[in-house]
């Protein structure tokens, strides 16, 4: 489970931007990237990143 209480304190690490918490991943809006939550800890490498532009491309 994710304290959502550090959606408060934690910015993207490309952008500085807020994120929105949605099913086990951080999602940056302005630069769209997804970091992975695992075991609670948000895992905000940028090379864990998924890429959300090229995904919604690929289709």
């Amino acid at each position: 489970m994710f304290d959502k209480k550090l959606l408060d304190i934690l910015a993207c690490p490309v952008c500085k931007n807020d994120f929105e918490y949605v099913n086990d991943e951080l999602i940056c809006c302005r630069c769209q990237k997804a970091f992975p939550v695992e075991c609670g800890i948000p895992i905000l490498l940028i090379e864990k990143s998924r890429d959300l532009k090229e995904e919604k491309n690929n289709f």
